[in-house]
């Protein structure tokens, strides 16, 4: 029987549903869990994260929005992490770990044999964290490390934890997905983060919506892709104050970029669907959020997707009054 996924969104877990949860996850019968959003208690999580440990299918975990509450929660998700060997894929969006938390995970999440996506948005984080992040960005011809990276909406860090980051960025060998929306960066830091994707050889999507960028930043990453080579493809500039006509030009070049990559890449070659991971799904940080509706899709099949690589590629950008410009180019 193929895994499964277990999709709870928002309710309050009864001992009887953790109960089920924990004997799937036993049973290597689950591929995805997500229960973003939802409340149980400390004993219950306590659980899960014991059943986790001893799971052999489960690539993809979801603990968004507030799931892992309190330090206590952070170190059962750590012990669970240092047996696990399978998961590929894990958020902790919304979550409050300060950190003080991500020390606590550290050890765990960068040992990790199989862990590749990270989503640490929106978890109030400051330089400290950030220092134990870089380490998890291995530079090329060092240890494996993360391939997609979300620090969305962690405003502590600063300019210094930012330049440092980008540091890292320009020498890991793995990462192609870096989200950094909703961080007051600035310009400066953009320029930075422009001399990283000049640098970097993997990097494939850059967020940087809402990040308080002007057309001086703009003007940069136009440089960049016009004049030297770039993995880059999608750059997302919405939600800043930066010019239409400079946001189409950036958006042509990557563009052009893409037609040229697909002339000279060679076909892909199928491979078995359990090879793929689960398409990383994470929630966009909302300056203001709405309240998440209660949502239950138990135990069904998965889809199994790739990674971002085969989806269709795209540059969204936006004016400094909100108006969007969407460039969707099939790969």
């Amino acid at each position: 029987m193929l895994p499964a996924s277990i999709q709870i969104t928002g309710e309050l877990l009864s001992a009887a549903e953790v109960q089920d949860i924990c004997e799937s996850l036993k049973e290597d019968s689950v591929r995805l869990l997500s229960v973003r959003g939802c409340q149980l208690s400390d004993r219950d999580f306590g659980r899960v994260c014991r059943s986790v440990a001893e799971s052999h299918s489960l690539a993809q975990l979801n603990l968004n929005l507030g799931v892992v509450s309190s330090i206590s929660r952070t170190r059962h998700l750590a012990d669970a992490l240092k047996t696990n060997r399978s998961l590929q894929t894990l958020f902790l969006h919304g979550s409050p770990l300060l950190d003080a938390g991500l020390v606590t995970l550290n050890s765990a999440l960068s040992t990790h044999p199989a862990l590749v996506c990270l989503d640490l948005g929106d978890c109030m984080l400051g330089d400290e964290a950030l220092g134990l992040i870089c380490g998890m960005l291995p530079p090329d011809g060092a240890k494996s490390g993360l391939r997609e990276l979300t620090l969305s909406a962690n405003p502590g860090i600063s300019s210094k934890g930012w330049a440092r980051l980008a540091i890292a960025v320009a020498h890991s060998s793995q990462l192609r997905v870096l989200n950094l929306d909703y961080n007051p960066l600035g310009d400066h830091i953009a320029g930075m983060l422009a001399v990283a994707v000049a640098s970097s050889r993997t990097l494939e999507v850059l967020d940087l919506e809402g990040t308080g960028l002007s057309n001086q930043s703009a003007q940069v990453f136009l440089d960049m892709v016009e004049n030297y080579p770039t993995s880059l493809r999608v750059l997302v500039l919405a939600e800043n104050d930066i010019s239409p006509e400079l946001q189409q030009q950036i958006c042509d070049l990557l563009s052009e970029g893409e037609d040229e990559d697909d002339r000279e890449a060679p076909p892909l070659q199928p491979g078995p669907a359990s090879s793929s991971a689960l398409l990383p799904i994470r929630d966009k940080y909302q300056p203001i959020r709405d309240k998440y509706q209660p949502i239950r899709d138990k135990y069904q099949p998965p889809a199994w997707l790739p990674h971002s690589n085969s989806s269709p590629q795209m540059v969204l950008l936006t004016s400094g009054l909100g108006e969007s410009l969407l460039a969707e180019t099939e790969m």
